[in-house]
């Protein structure tokens, strides 16, 4: 490999999972909502503002050990609505997918709205209406279009 070459080299894994097509810099964002922080045992790889024809640049995750679950997927959806998930199992893919937006997203964020119900202390779990630009929480109509992941409770 020279230093024109601009293939990116990374080991395989094993089994786990890759995030590619991250938008660039948000790599470590998408990895603190998926509570992965260097504390545990999670072998990581990242690449960061990596050259991209469809987003310019982006980043790309590497998880060894750890398949994402489906309230994971629904927050990097949000964080990362073109991310491309591939799940990997002995050395191979296994599954390959674009995340989906769901239309409703349950006990994944909470309100930022101190008056919300689900903040009262009442049996009302977090639930969020995923719009183009956002989410809105069903009960207060309170709406987060920025600084998402400052609410999410994976």
């Amino acid at each position: 490999m020279t230093a024109d070459d601009p293939e990116l080299r990374v080991s395989k894994i094993e089994s786990g999972t890759v995030i590619d097509h991250i938008p660039g810099g948000l790599a470590l964002t998408v990895l603190g909502v998926l509570g992965i922080d260097g504390e545990g045992d999670a072998t990581v790889s990242v690449g960061m503002n990596v050259p991209s024809d469809r987003l310019g640049r982006k980043d790309i995750l590497k998880v060894e050990g750890h398949e994402l679950s489906q309230s994971e997927l629904d927050v990097l959806s949000l964080i990362a609505p073109e991310a491309t998930v591939n799940i990997i199992r002995g050395y191979e893919v296994a599954e390959k997918f674009r995340v989906e937006r769901p239309t409703e997203v349950v006990g994944v964020l909470a309100c930022p709205n101190p008056n919300c119900i689900t903040n009262a202390g009442e049996p009302a779990e977090a639930r969020f209406t995923v719009l183009d630009a956002g989410v809105r929480c069903t009960y207060c109509e309170t709406i987060l279009r920025e600084d998402i992941t400052d609410h999410v409770q994976v």
